[in-house]
């Protein structure tokens, strides 16, 4: 009657995806089922009998092995991330689960180790990643998506450009990736317009020569000069005075400028960039812009939307900040809490991107595991979104029609697009499966 139901529960998990195998106390595979054939190509006979870490040949089998701490403690370990070579030295990402074998009254006998493969999960989500990327700038907002279509024409144009957008919104982050994608030789040199006075700001961009006052000693290149054959970016370029505005004119309109102290005017080849957070069409109206300046600058345009208007970003930007500050700080935290992330939707962001940025890194100070949780957020960012309203999608919503996709993506990839096969596999009806198949967009 054992003999029987033994091979029933045989037959049970060679029928299912994930791969199983059990060892004894002394690390020996007394068990191996197909699909843990298939994802390690080590076969049965092969591993029946040899000790899992030669077999299963996980990153954390040396080190850190789940199952051992499991019959150790008695501790479940549950969907714990690890990288597997299989038999053709191929890393599988793969997730694994472990639990203790035991017999009557309680005593352990050995070990359960179930695994995940996730190689068509993290090839889904690095597609994601790449589609969602242009250089360092993620987003899946659909304002951002269409400037990111035209953004290899505009950065190949050799055109001026103007990026307007409230502070902390990228605007150096785009002018960084149009000045890469460019194809220019030269650097990008960026200079702050409105950190600097004018004298200063002036003979930052110009330079200036041997003797021009007290203090200059020796010539010294200005940005222009610095940014030969390159890209200049010039941020913050409505809060210039008109005095300046004049100087800069001429430089657009010749090709030329005077260093201070100069006597003869210097060609200049640097592609310009401006940025500003204000509106400069209503600057000329007011009269504290020039008009022909804002044309000369205006040539094209790029207009970057506040945080609060592209909250379905929110998510992607914390996972972007996340793996960011995992590699300055050398943690290994994995992500945050729906809670926490339902907070950080809610917020306002007056400081938009930036603001996000630094949250994340305060909250890296103060996370400890492997989750940042809601009390890592600073009380008043806690308190800001809690009493906001809901005005972007909820996170867990989301995540779950993402991991809803993913599943079915990696089922039918796993039966080679049979939409029938996969139905039976993801227990759902056929008729169920294509419509979540039209839902989602999957082909």
């Amino acid at each position: 009657m054992a003999t029987k139901t033994n091979s029933h529960f045989e037959t049970i998990l060679d029928s299912i995806a994930d791969g199983v195998f059990t060892i004894d106390l002394e690390y020996n595979i007394t068990y191996f089922n197909r699909a843990a054939e298939t994802i390690t190509g080590v076969t049965k006979d092969q591993a029946l009998g040899q000790k899992c870490f030669d077999v299963f040949r996980a990153n954390i089998c040396q080190t850190s092995c789940a199952l051992g701490k499991t019959i150790e403690s008695g501790t479940q370990g549950i969907n714990i991330p690890v990288d597997i070579l299989n038999s053709q030295g191929e890393r599988v990402s793969a997730s694994v689960s472990t639990s203790v074998l035991s017999a009557g009254q309680g005593e352990i006998i050995g070990g359960v180790e179930i695994f995940r493969d996730l190689t068509a999960v993290e090839a889904l989500r690095k597609k994601i990643d790449n589609q969602y990327r242009f250089e360092d700038i993620v987003s899946k907002n659909y304002s951002i998506q269409k400037i990111f279509d035209i953004l290899p024409d505009i950065a190949t144009s050799g055109s001026t450009i103007l990026i307007e957008g409230p502070s902390g919104s990228g605007k150096e982050l785009f002018a960084r990736a149009i000045h890469n994608v460019s194809g220019l030789k030269g650097e990008f040199v960026a200079v702050n317009c409105a950190a600097l006075p004018d004298t200063l700001l002036e003979s930052e961009l110009f330079g200036y020569r041997k003797g021009a006052f007290s203090e200059a000693k020796k010539d010294k290149p200005g940005r222009f000069e610095r940014a030969a054959g390159g890209t200049l970016f010039l941020d913050e370029i409505g809060d210039i005075s008109t005095a300046l505005q004049v100087k800069l004119l001429r430089v657009l309109q010749e090709k030329e400028y005077e260093p201070l102290g100069g006597t003869a005017a210097e060609k200049t080849d640097a592609r310009i960039i401006a940025s500003t957070n204000r509106t400069l069409a209503e600057l000329v109206a007011r009269g504290t812009f020039r008009e022909d300046l804002f044309y000369r600058l205006n040539v094209i345009k790029i207009e970057l939307p506040p945080l609060a208007e592209r909250r379905d970003d929110i998510p992607l930007l914390v996972r972007s900040f996340i793996q960011k500050f995992n590699a300055l700080k050398g943690k290994e935290i994995k992500g945050i809490s729906d809670q926490a992330l339902n907070i950080l939707m809610r917020h306002p962001f007056p400081g938009n991107i930036r603001e996000l940025e630094n949250i994340i890194e305060f909250a890296f100070v103060l996370c400890r595991g492997e989750l940042i949780e809601t009390r890592h957020l600073s009380q008043d960012i806690q308190k800001s979104g809690n009493k906001g309203q809901d005005i972007g999608p909820r996170p867990a919503a989301p995540q779950l029609e993402q991991a809803a996709k993913d599943a079915i993506v990696s089922a039918l990839d796993r039966h080679r697009g049979h939409r029938g096969k996969t139905a039976v596999y993801l227990n759902i009806d056929k008729s169920t499966l294509w419509r979540k198949m039209k839902k989602y967009g999957i082909e």
